[in-house]
């Protein structure tokens, strides 16, 4: 990066985007409104819409020191709206008023958060997607009855040696969480790096489908 660029780099945003990208292609509609939430550097953010022409993004992050760099990577996007600070413990969220959104998505944060946040992020959802709409996450999941790759339980012990309330966090339970909001998990997508895409929906009739990727 130039000196004095605000752009923030992830390696790992720079290595998923393509591989999350073609499930968002694939999941969502052809045009809607977009929530991402913990947006970190913003690479998402750049790469997703460009790659959904008919979505309209806003980003968004708990922390004020992203905006900056969301602004950055976002610069001369005109569907991406300005960065919002988001705390999902802190209602009222953005659309308070009303369901606004088409979707929602969300990567990489319920385990680098308090438990609360699995909670809050499913009812701010529940609250603020449309009708048919959907939240979508991604990043590591603990599974009952499958055997937990070493990199993930490595990572979960760094998490909770950092901070006790982080922590990998088991699919079973988030799933309560959203069956407490209103939600169900639809499907269940197997990514690279011992990853799962996630995306939950009101429908009660969800499946648990898994669509394995390359």
């Amino acid at each position: 990066m130039p000196p004095n660029d605000p752009r923030r780099h992830s390696p790992a945003a720079e290595r998923n985007s393509p591989a999350i990208l073609a499930q968002l292609q694939r999941v969502l509609p052809p045009q809607g409104c977009m929530l991402e939430i913990a947006s970190g550097s913003g690479q998402h953010a750049a790469c997703f819409s460009a790659g959904l022409p008919g979505w309209h993004w806003q980003p968004s992050d708990f922390e004020v020191s992203a905006l900056a760099s969301i602004r950055a990577w976002c610069q001369g996007l005109e569907r991406v709206l300005p960065p919002l600070q988001l705390d999902v413990l802190a209602p009222p969220w953005p659309g308070a008023e009303s369901p606004c959104f088409d979707a929602m998505f969300c990567a990489n944060m319920l385990h680098i958060a308090p438990w609360e946040c699995t909670g809050a992020l499913m009812r701010l959802a529940a609250a603020h997607l449309t009708t048919d709409g959907v939240l979508i996450t991604y990043g590591p999941f603990l599974e009952d009855g499958v055997v937990t790759a070493p990199g993930n339980l490595a990572f979960d012990a760094d998490l909770r040696a950092r901070n006790p309330a982080w922590g990998v966090r088991h699919l079973h339970a988030v799933e309560h969480e959203a069956l407490q909001a209103g939600l169900a998990l639809r499907e269940r997508v197997a990514m690279p790096a011992n990853n799962l895409l996630l995306v939950w929906s009101r429908s009660v009739a969800a499946s648990h489908a898994e669509l394995p990727v390359s």
